[in-house]
């Protein structure tokens, strides 16, 4: 029967976590149908079957991470075997001659869904209603798929006949008479079947290095117990490592936790750890009085063309980035190391840095010197509203040449950001505050508007001059908006 292996998205990518299941077993799916919510290194992502009919297994449990490849889920029943125990052929299909696979194109991100959460390719089973059927045959496979569902939460229900009276809720596996014995009788699929055993057995198990598959069990139903693993490789041993507390529920007077590095949070920390230990950072600093712009702020939200969107001081400052950039095009390049070169871009992405539950991404605008500033703040607000659900798309977050991170979200004045791998600067955006300000032309002390400026760039190509000069060039643009006119 058809299985779905994990699809490389994007980007090279060569793992993904399973975090939420869409379906599960005696679901009825069709083509591009979402299954299954996956996290890579980048993102979530939602990934839609190229196959179409019942489902029969869910391979791979939510919270595992596998490599790109690994069958995940099984689509299909399995064909009744011809007289003389020749596998039947398939309908309008020549003996011995498999029928071709159906394929769907993964690598574009929009086959995965986007945007506002919304999948342009895959669909969720639930826009179509529920959907069940019959299940074919009552081999040893199905018993023990209905038996597992006793034994662990979420697992595979036993399917409930197509009919249009109201659904009754699923017996226990022990209230089905003859399950055990069902259960116990070899078949060719009890190899791929998952072992009977608890949750916490198989935490056990797993902590251990013992194979389930490789135990007989004394428990219900052939079941696999803690004394069954402990029996696999010494009690002693077993009893550690069952009386290690459970990071999810720490114990009394728990001294540490652990919690694995993956997704999204693995990709930051590799990219800023290489990014820190092979571009020399430089950091100046500039402090602002930005009241100029608060108040263009307040008179760019009046306007009608920008009533639908989000307007805000990173606008105007996202704005004055690409306008300095033309004087100092440097902050727009990257150190290729490999052939000892400088490349210029001649386009702008502009990355801006998001903070998610998953871990800090950074989508970027792609081409943002191009549009116009209505064009640039509908962009900005479906960027952050995109990365705030945790939907953004590898796609969405390659190829950047520049990045704002605003810190000043969090009333942080200012920081030393890490360069993004790839581009040669970034700017730190700090909190906008009322402070005492002295004006030049009367030299009195006025309460305006100030924030904090902070660029990092690579000293490698990018010297004191082209940094300072760029930096002074988007704060004059901050302190007098209108000065924008000279460039």
């Amino acid at each position: 029967m058809p299985e779905f292996k994990l699809p490389d998205v994007g980007e090279g990518l060569t793992e993904a976590e399973i975090v939420t299941w869409k379906v599960k077993v005696g679901d009825v799916i069709e083509i591009n149908d979402v299954v299954v919510e996956i996290e890579t290194a980048k993102s979530l992502v939602e990934l839609p079957s190229p196959f179409a009919g019942e489902v029969t297994a869910l391979l791979v449990p939510e919270g595992e991470t596998v490599p790109v490849g690994t069958p995940i889920i099984r689509v299909g029943a399995e064909e009744p075997a011809a007289a003389g125990g020749a596998p039947a052929p398939q309908p309008g299909a020549s003996s011995g001659t498999p029928a071709p696979e159906m394929e769907i194109d993964l690598s574009n991100p929009a086959a995965s869904g986007g945007g506002e959460g919304e999948s342009l390719v895959g669909r969720n089973k639930a826009d179509r209603g529920p959907t069940r059927r019959a299940r074919h045959g009552a081999g040893a496979a199905a018993a023990n798929r209905q038996a597992q569902a006793a034994f662990e939460p979420g697992a595979a229900p036993p399917v409930e006949e197509e009919t249009d009276e109201e659904p009754v809720p699923a017996r226990s596996v022990v209230d089905r008479p003859g399950v055990e014995e069902v259960a116990q009788q070899p078949s060719r699929d009890q190899a791929s079947t998952r072992a009977l055993a608890k949750p916490p057995v198989r935490k056990l198990a797993k902590d251990l290095g013992v194979d389930l598959t490789t135990l007989t069990g004394s428990g219900p139903q052939g079941s696999i117990t803690r004394d069954d693993v402990q029996a696999a490789v010494g009690s002693t041993q077993a009893e550690e490592v069952a009386q290690r507390p459970s990071r999810s529920q720490p114990a009394t007077g728990e001294r540490e936790t652990r919690e694995p590095v993956k997704g999204v949070r693995k990709m930051m920390a590799q990219a800023m750890s290489q990014s820190a230990f092979t571009s020399p950072h430089v950091t100046e600093w500039v402090t602002v009085d930005v009241t100029a712009t608060m108040q263009l702020v307040e008179r760019l939200k009046a306007r009608r063309e920008l009533r639908e969107v989000k307007v805000s001081p990173l606008l105007v400052l996202a704005r004055a980035v690409l306008l300095a950039m033309r004087r100092t095009p440097e902050i727009n390049s990257f150190w290729d190391d490999a052939a000892q070169e400088v490349v210029y871009k001649h386009y702008v992405n502009l990355g801006i840095a998001a903070a998610t539950p998953r871990g800090l991404v950074v989508p970027n605008v792609k081409d943002a010197d191009s549009l116009s500033l209505v064009e640039l703040a509908i962009e900005l607000g479906e960027l952050t509203a995109t990365a705030r659900q945790g939907k953004t798309q590898p796609a969405d977050m390659a190829e950047g040449t520049f990045t704002i991170t605003n810190v000043g979200v969090f009333g942080v004045d200012a920081g030393t950001p890490i360069i993004n791998p790839g581009e040669s600067a970034i700017l730190c955006f700090g909190a906008i505050n009322k402070r005492p300000w002295v004006d030049e032309a009367t030299g009195e002390i006025v309460a305006r508007d100030v924030t904090t400026l902070a660029l990092s760039f690579d000293h490698r190509h990018i010297d004191g001059e082209k940094g300072s000069r760029f930096l002074a060039d988007v704060a004059g643009l901050l302190q007098d908006p209108a000065s924008a006119l000279l460039f």
